[in-house]
C-alpha cells in the first residue's frame, strides 16, 4: 500500500508539472475539432499558448525566472525548427498570419513547455543534483549535441558517440528528489532517457492531432519511428543542463572547493 501511495503521489506531481504540455495538446485536440472563423488554427494555437503563459504567470504556478528559462527554450526551439523545416525533416501543411520560413511561432512554445516541466518539476519534487560534472564539460556537451542536429544533414550523425559521451561525462551523477515525504534517487542519465521516452509518446500524440507532419505522414498517420527517442533524449540533456546551469549561476551552488560534488538545489 505505501508503494501504491508513493506512486499516486508521484504521478499527481509529475501531472502538476505537466500543466503547459497539457495545455498545448488541449489547445490541439480542440482547434482539430472546433473551427473558429476568421482565425487559422496555427494562429488560434499560438494564442491560447500566449494567454496560457500569461496565466499561469499571473497565478503564480510559474516565477519569473522560470519565465526567463522557458524563453531561451522558445528561441531555441525555434531557431532548430526553421532549419529542420527548410531541410524538410519535418512540415507544417495548413495556412497561418504567424508562419515564419513556413513554421507558425506557435511552435516554439512546444519547446518551450520542456523547460516548464523541467522547472515546474524540480521545485515541486525539490530536486537535488549531486556528482555534477564540471561546467565546460556540460557546455561543451550540449553544445556538441545541439550543433549535431544542424550538422548530421551534411556530415556523420555523431549522435551515438555523443550518448556515449554522455554517459562517461554524467556516468555519477545522481539526481534525488522528494515524493509523499521521502526522497528517492536515479541516475540522472536514466532520467533523460524516461523524460525523452515519454515526449517521444506526447509526439505522436502532436502528429495525429496535425502538430506537425513527417514525411510518409501526409497521407495516412503513422507511428512516429522509435529511433526518435534518441533525438529526444539528447535534446533533454540540453534542457537539464541549461536549466541546472542556470540554477547554479542563481544559488552560486556550482562545484567548487567546498562543494565538490556539484549539488544543485
Amino acid at each position: 500500500m505505501d508503494f501504491i501511495r508513493k506512486l499516486w503521489v508521484f504521478g499527481y506531481q509529475q501531472a502538476l508539472s505537466c500543466i503547459f504540455p497539457v495545455i498545448i495538446f488541449g489547445a490541439l485536440a480542440l482547434s482539430k475539432i472546433i473551427e473558429i472563423p476568421g482565425i487559422p488554427r496555427y494562429d488560434l494555437i499560438l494564442l491560447i499558448c500566449v494567454l496560457a503563459q500569461i496565466g499561469m504567470l499571473v497565478s503564480k504556478l510559474e516565477t519569473w525566472d522560470e519565465l526567463k528559462v522557458i524563453c531561451v527554450f522558445h528561441v531555441i526551439g525555434l531557431m532548430l525548427e526553421l532549419y529542420k523545416v527548410h531541410m524538410g525533416s519535418w512540415s507544417y501543411p495548413e495556412e497561418a498570419w504567424s508562419k515564419i520560413g513556413g513554421v507558425p511561432l506557435y511552435s516554439g512554445f512546444m519547446y518551450a513547455s520542456v523547460a516548464s516541466y523541467i522547472c515546474q518539476a524540480w521545485r515541486r519534487m525539490n530536486l537535488r543534483i549531486t556528482g555534477w560534472p564540471l561546467p565546460v564539460l556540460t557546455v561543451l556537451l550540449s553544445a556538441a549535441i545541439y550543433a549535431n542536429f544542424f550538422t548530421h544533414h551534411y556530415v556523420w550523425d555523431a549522435r551515438w558517440l555523443l550518448t556515449v559521451l554522455l554517459f562517461v561525462v554524467f556516468g555519477r551523477t545522481m539526481v534525488y528528489f522528494d515524493v509523499d515525504g521521502k526522497t528517492l534517487r536515479m541516475p540522472l542519465v536514466l532520467s533523460f532517457l524516461l523524460i525523452g521516452f515519454f515526449i517521444w509518446i506526447a509526439e505522436n500524440i502532436s502528429t495525429f492531432l496535425g502538430a506537425w507532419t513527417y514525411p510518409g505522414q501526409e497521407r495516412t498517420w503513422s507511428l512516429v519511428h522509435i529511433g526518435k527517442i534518441s533525438s529526444w533524449f539528447l535534446l533533454v540533456v540540453i534542457s537539464v543542463i541549461i536549466v541546472a546551469q542556470l540554477k547554479h549561476l542563481k544559488l552560486g551552488r556550482g562545484p567548487s572547493k567546498d562543494n565538490p560534488k556539484g549539488t544543485v538545489m
